[in-house]
């Protein structure tokens, strides 16, 4: 991961609240989980910044090297590494998401 990739993803992060990098756009997923996280995090009422990796393979293989996690969506609250879709989704149905994205 070079430098610049690097600073663009915390950059990314950290000047916003919840971040999705996901397959497509949430109006228009291209990616069942991409779908369904988006969806989840539209919820919580803080705006959604979303990013698509399938337009920047590069940024897709530096996020992959930031977070140590290998799939796409990967969701961050609070400039947080929170998961992916079914980490979010469990947070969800315990009431956990909605108190992190009210922090």
């Amino acid at each position: 991961m070079t430098e610049d990739l690097q600073k663009k993803i915390e950059g990314i992060v950290k000047s916003n609240k919840i971040v999705i990098f996901m397959k497509g756009t949430p109006e228009e997923p291209r990616c069942g989980f991409s779908m369904k996280a988006a969806q989840i995090l539209q919820t919580l009422g803080p705006p959604v910044h979303s990013v698509d990796v399938l337009s920047d393979e590069h940024l897709w293989d530096a996020l992959e090297t930031y977070t140590k996690w290998p799939t796409v969506p990967q969701i961050f609250i609070n400039g947080e590494f929170i998961g992916g879709c079914d980490i979010v989704t469990e947070m969800q149905e315990r009431g956990e998401l909605v108190k992190l994205a009210q922090k």
